[in-house]
Parts: C-alpha cells; sequence; structure tokens
C-alpha cells in the first residue's frame, strides 16, 4: 500500500435506532444506523413496518378508497 493516501482505521461505535450498540472499525469514529441485525426482518423472522415520511400510512389510505370502489 502507498503511504499517506489511505483514510485512517479507528475503533467505530455503532447505534442502531433500536437501541442497539456495538464497536467495529471504521474510517468514521461513530456511525448511525435504521437496523441492524438484532432488529432486521431477515434475521429476526418479524416482520417490521419502517415508515419513512408517513409511507405507510399513504399505503393503506391508497388500498382502503381501492376497496371501496370496488
Amino acid at each position: 500500500m502507498k503511504e499517506g493516501i489511505h483514510p485512517d482505521f479507528v475503533k467505530c461505535s455503532v447505534r442502531c435506532a433500536c437501541g442497539e450498540t456495538f464497536e467495529t472499525f471504521a474510517t468514521k469514529p461513530s456511525i448511525n444506523v435504521d437496523v441492524c441485525s438484532k432488529c432486521h426482518p431477515f434475521y429476526t423472522g418479524r416482520q417490521k413496518l419502517v415508515d419513512t415520511g408517513g409511507r405507510v400510512d399513504k399505503f393503506r389510505r391508497r388500498m382502503e378508497r381501492m376497496q371501496e370502489q370496488e
């Protein structure tokens, strides 16, 4: 590797929205994430709706309107 062109590799604290925290190594000292392996549906087997900006509610309202029209 060439000297002086790579970023520093430091110990990093990762915080998830569910409250889980763990340490790893990265180029930043801290990272905030929305979903981790403790709360991701693929690993937990549970369905979890992550509502970003009311998209789930908007979808449900649209589906209700479609069912009313039938």
